[in-house]
């Protein structure tokens, strides 16, 4: 199955009444009230980039360029789901269900994005006209995700959102500056809640499609690279470096996978069996 016949078709796609309950679920847990904003949510004159490692300031400017790329991330999900008259009737509820979900998504990663940035120049880390071109020339690459099934797209962003939250948790804890510490402690929060939903959607589609949906996921975690590492200029170099500053491994999220697996079946098939030992081999090797 090609991007494009899925795009078209509902084959594939989750019963929208799964999904409805998937997003309704997301949306009551986290209602707009409880959002937070730039402006007001920290005392950016209180940010000092002193108090921080330099490698501590160098995961601080991965993280930016990471979360700044929203409308590749963003242009990926409309493109692959869109709502308009291109696609069937029965695919567009479907789409337009998610979109309640990825929208509000959508404004929670571009408030990161502008959080980080704020960071960078309030304590000293950036001018705001060199870090708005610097970003600039990183966010006009494209981006893409390859994949011929709508539960990839879930399952992707179940390792990418689980695996950025750890990392946050542990840059928080080992910086010394209250301000950033806050401000990781509420991306934390926010992609605890994306995980959450994509985890619930993932289970959705293991109880309805079953062994259907083991051979899509099992080529997410076989070809996994979290956002940019093809495009962002010095990814690996700069991985490393923020892996030495709070002991990143994005494959440490694979185990949440495992878990959000083993509770969606109640009983195992042998190609479910096999899924779960080739994310576990995955694990180990990294």
């Amino acid at each position: 199955m090609t991007t494009e016949s899925f795009t078209n078709t509902a084959a594939g796609l989750l019963p929208v009444d799964e999904l409805v309950a998937a997003v309704d679920g997301f949306l009551a847990a986290s209602p707009a009230a409880r959002g937070w904003d730039v402006e007001t949510a920290f005392d950016w004159s209180a940010a000092d980039a002193g108090r921080l490692t330099e490698g501590q300031r160098s995961a601080v400017q991965f993280v930016t360029f990471i979360e700044d790329h929203l409308p590749g991330y963003f242009e990926v999900y409309h493109r692959s789901f869109p709502v308009d008259d291109s696609v069937e009737l029965p695919v567009f509820i479907h789409n337009r269900e998610l979109y309640h979900f990825t929208v509000r998504w959508a404004l929670e990663e571009d408030t990161h994005a502008r959080a980080l940035a704020q960071y960078q120049v309030a304590s000293g880390i950036a001018e705001r006209g060199t870090l708005r071109s610097e970003l600039g020339v990183e966010g006009h690459k494209p981006f893409d995700l390859p994949y011929d099934h709508p539960v990839q797209f879930f399952a992707y962003a179940l390792v990418q959102e689980k695996a950025t939250q750890m990392y946050y948790h542990q840059l928080r804890d080992v910086v010394d500056d209250p301000v950033l510490g806050a401000v990781l402690s509420r991306l934390a929060r926010d992609e605890a809640r994306h995980f959450s939903f994509m985890a619930d959607v993932m289970s959705r589609y293991l109880r309805t499609q079953g062994d259907t949906v083991v051979e899509p996921i099992r080529d997410v975690i076989a070809g996994f690279r979290m956002p940019l590492a093809d495009t962002l200029r010095g990814y690996w170099r700069w991985a490393l470096r923020i892996a030495d500053v709070a002991d990143y491994d994005h494959t440490a999220a694979y185990e949440h996978l495992i878990k959000v697996i083993d509770r969606a079946v109640d009983a195992r098939t042998d190609r479910v069996d096999e899924l779960v030992d080739f994310i576990g081999q995955c694990r180990s090797l990294n």
